[in-house]
């Protein structure tokens, strides 16, 4: 059954681009007289928009507290520079969405038929400047494109923010209405959930955003918030989604602590055509249409950082500074033992087959801290699969999440908590459905709070302080946490500094990795530091200091958008920089 999916898939990626149908030569080709005839015209321009949605990649979050990369980040140390020239100030996938919006009309056919196509390329507008509102703020507002005669737009300045906003949420909710539901969907292509969760997403981003920035205007935070939870329990009350045990692709179960590997199955099935908890998904099949995530999973120098493990509950629902189940961190192995599930299908552990081959399953007994794999002895093997073949080079064919149900439910109790509807119905048909699949134990509405907890800066509900924890955890490295950490206006958490080290070194770490040729310290080995009486992991110690003024964001930091390039102020003298960027 699969195969029809990954057929429509490589139609959809090798359909020509917009700009393509539009600007051959007319003896023979299409051209911009002759192509807006039937509804299949639409539906092949909106083919060539379908790159604007995630595809595979093993190193969402890498520029955030969840990991620790090779070279340091110089956007995370405050050293970023101005660009010359893009810098993400591009508008030509933009342009393509108007150029489609301002031709569409001259098809002939049913409204229904060619408003579905409207809708897709609505919904690619409005997540195109989503993007553009994140990063930059304010920005020129366009729906049409624009030619060379159009110097008063050409040349117009940046329209506030919210008006943006606002015709994001028209965008979405056009394609709301228009776009068929999944069942009646042709398979890999838009539809209302799809639309609703994309729409959920953009209002929690914002209604938190306001709410821990203290902005106001319109739209309020309470009204995004409350259009996020409502928009998250439209998929919900659909019954079409669940939460779903990954079941076994090869790896098994772990062999010495019994725990199955449900939550990181899912993330390397060879078919998510019917997995109920995928509400949008792309299709990949060997010789066909191949990625490389399975590659480059825990194998890429990105290693989770000390932070991050610390963040895992115990097996009894307690964090570990109050359960009596935490053995420490002598080695990985204690730190490991009786904590959440998730932890051993994350993290490379002993537990975990790394490689299956001819059915045999290969264990790797210490995690690689190497700078090639995994600078903190933490890597991230969520999206690798024990079949060898997949970590072959381009030959990665499992599917790929979209839009994953899990996330709807995340958004629905983190907004019904900030707006103070967060009742245990509410835990129960979201968190805890997440919490089942590892058998973790169910989170109520009165936790009890962590008394060593993470700094966001302000005070926080215990309720909502492990709703954070919990979707942090759960959409590890899905490319969440930077955009949660600005809505929350959480900067403060980067000044930890475990959110830059490593595995700690202890007498017993020591003696595990020598036997493996593997030391720390010194000229040779691995780069240690010393903190609170403890030594760890640290691969900036030669060039950065614990405490780095760079990795401190004040309420005026530059970094809550990012600058424009240089070469488009000159160009265009009614643009302004962002503030603090010269």
């Amino acid at each position: 059954m699969k195969i029809k999916h990954i057929f429509y898939w490589a139609i959809l990626m090798g359909t020509l681009g917009s700009c393509d149908v539009t600007n051959l030569s007319p003896k023979d080709s299409f051209t911009d007289e002759t192509y807006w005839n039937t509804v299949n015209d639409l539906k092949l321009y909106a083919n060539g928009l379908y790159g604007n949605i995630s595809s595979p990649k093993a190193d969402g979050d890498k520029e955030t507290d969840n990991f620790v990369t090779t070279d340091y980040s110089k956007y995370l140390f405050d050293e970023y520079s101005v660009p010359s020239t893009d810098g993400g100030w591009k508008w030509d996938g933009l342009r393509s969405c108007n150029y489609f919006m301002q031709r569409y009309m001259r098809v002939k056919g049913a409204e229904a038929e060619i408003n579905i196509y409207v809708a897709e390329v609505r919904f690619f507008r409005g997540m195109i400047y989503f993007d553009k509102i994140k990063t930059f703020g304010d920005v020129p507002y366009y729906d049409k494109d624009l030619q060379t005669e159009d110097v008063e737009e050409l040349y117009k300045s940046r329209d506030k923010r919210d008006y943006v906003l606002g015709k994001i949420i028209e965008d979405f909710e056009y394609a709301i209405q228009w776009l068929p539901t999944k069942e009646k969907s042709e398979s890999g292509r838009l539809h209302k959930d799809a639309a609703r969760t994309q729409l959920a997403r953009i209002c929690l981003y914002y209604g938190t955003y306001k709410k821990y920035h203290n902005e106001s205007g319109a739209p309020t935070s309470d009204e995004l918030l409350k259009k996020a939870a409502a928009l998250a329990k439209e998929v919900m009350d659909t019954g079409s989604y669940e939460i779903v045990k990954g079941q076994d692709n090869g790896s098994g179960q772990l062999s010495n602590n019994g725990y199955p590997l449900y939550y990181s199955n899912q993330f390397t099935q060879e078919d998510l055509s019917t997995n109920k908890e995928g509400i949008l998904c792309r299709y990949y099949k060997t010789g066909i249409l191949t990625h490389e995530t399975g590659r480059n999973a825990g194998g890429n120098g990105m290693g989770l950082s000390k932070d991050f493990v610390e963040s895992f509950l115990c097996k009894d629902g307690a964090p570990i500074s109050l359960s009596p189940l935490y053995k420490g961190d002598e080695d990985q192995e204690s730190e490991f033992a009786d904590r959440d599930p998730r932890i051993y299908q994350i993290i490379d552990n002993k537990h975990k087959p790394y490689i299956v081959r001819n059915g045999e399953k290969t264990y790797n007994p210490v995690a690689d801290c190497t700078a090639s794999a995994a600078i903190t002895g933490y890597p991230c093997v969520k999206f690798r699969s024990a079949d060898t073949r997949q970590a072959e080079a381009r030959n990665t064919s499992y599917d790929w999440f979209v839009y994953r149900y899990a996330e709807v439910l995340l958004i629905y109790a983190e907004a019904q908590a900030e707006l103070g509807l967060c009742t245990q119905a509410v835990l129960d048909m979201t968190i805890n459905q997440l919490r089942d699949r590892v058998e973790m134990p169910h989170l109520t509405t009165t936790p009890v709070a962590d008394t060593n907890p993470v700094d966001y800066g302000y005070s926080l509900s215990s309720l909502l302080y492990e709703i954070r924890r919990e979707r942090r955890i759960e959409l590890i490295a899905e490319d969440f946490r930077m955009d949660d950490l600005k809505r929350w206006n959480a900067m403060k958490l980067l000044e930890n500094p475990k959110t830059m080290f490593g595995l700690c070194i202890t007498p017993t770490v020591i003696k595990e990795y020598k036997e493996h040729n593997v030391t720390f310290g010194g000229t040779d080995g691995r780069p240690v530091v010393e903190y609170n009486g403890k030594t760890y992991l640290y691969q900036y110690a030669a060039s950065k200091k614990i405490g780095d003024q760079g990795r401190k964001w004040s309420k005026e930091d530059r970094r809550w958008l990012y600058p424009l390039p240089t070469t488009e102020l000159t160009l265009n003298p009614n643009l302004t920089q962002n503030p603090g960027w010269k």
